[in-house]
């Protein structure tokens, strides 16, 4: 079995938010362009950009950093919520950074990447999606509930309510075989499953406080509806999708953006869910290619 190379990750420093540590990581400098922020998914952390950085900073100042209750970032027991890291992520932009950003995300990191550009545009240069998560509003009702599913919805979302079971439930899913299991899902390329990959995932699990930031997840009330975010939009758009990602159906998503908000660049790719991971180049070229043609277009 061939064991796949380490990617070295770049090394990262701390700055205080509310009282909590928040873990960055910097490498470049370009003082003529606005810099690129990247932002992790759920249970990721800045280690999942480690193939992005050292090439975007070629032609980027390029800051990776971890959500609260995320990574080496801490993990109070606070609510979580899209607000919450907007706020955090806008005051890192202005304190830390220090001029607007081209924010890309991943996930939950590409909900709370459009959260800040929509809602604090003054921190954002341009908006970079990929696989971003997010509700949608039904405006037109054109989507049928089941029923079924929806009552089986509220009785999984009340009992994970309760502190005993989604400790158990959290117990069960830091397993280092279910991260794994779970990662063989939402990638296509199987070969980009290795364990340094695995590690890096359940290594912040086992911090103090790390099974309350995910029953929040739980107990929070669903931040504002995608729509709404992107019918406040001004900023550049880039969307990247991972066409194999089964959590997501890609192309009724992607269109669901546009019919919101036309005026975006998309591009899909042959991945799942975490594109900048699974397929690096491609997006590395990608995001270069397109901020430098916004940066030239200003």
């Amino acid at each position: 079995m061939q064991v796949a190379p380490t990617v070295t990750s770049v090394p990262g420093q701390y700055w205080s938010w509310r009282q909590q540590s928040i873990y960055y990581v910097k490498a470049g400098r370009h003082p003529q362009r606005p810099p690129l922020l990247l932002i992790h998914g759920f249970g990721a952390s800045t280690d999942h950009w480690r193939k992005n950085i050292i090439s975007l900073s070629q032609e980027f100042e390029v800051w990776a950093i971890d959500l609260l209750g995320f990574g080496r970032s801490g993990k109070p027991d606070w609510s979580y919520s899209g607000d919450l890291w907007r706020d955090q992520i806008n005051e890192f932009i202005t304190e830390v950074i220090g001029r607007p950003a081209v924010i890309a995300g991943n996930s939950l990191g590409g909900y709370v990447a459009l959260c800040v550009a929509s809602q604090r545009p003054e921190s954002a240069a341009g908006l970079i999606l990929i696989n971003s998560a997010g509700p949608f509003t039904d405006l037109q009702g054109t989507t049928k509930p089941d029923p079924i599913r929806k009552v089986m919805g509220e009785i999984v979302s009340g009992l994970f309510r309760q502190d005993w079971a989604s400790f158990l439930l959290f117990q069960y899913i830091k397993q280092k075989s279910v991260i794994r299991k779970t990662l063989e899902k939402v990638y296509l390329d199987q070969s980009a499953i290795t364990d340094q990959l695995v590690d890096e995932i359940y290594r912040p699990s086992c911090d103090v406080g790390a099974e309350k930031v995910f029953a929040s997840v739980f107990r929070t009330p669903q931040g504002e509806k995608v729509d709404v975010l992107l019918n406040q939009l001004t900023k550049p758009l880039l969307m990247l999708w991972g066409e194999g990602d089964p959590w997501i159906d890609a192309r009724e998503r992607g269109a669901k953006f546009r019919s919101y908000h036309p005026q975006l660049t998309e591009y899909y790719l042959d991945a799942g869910h975490c594109p900048h991971d699974e397929v690096p180049d491609q997006i590395n070229e990608l995001i270069q290619n397109w901020a430098l043609d916004v940066m030239t277009a200003k």
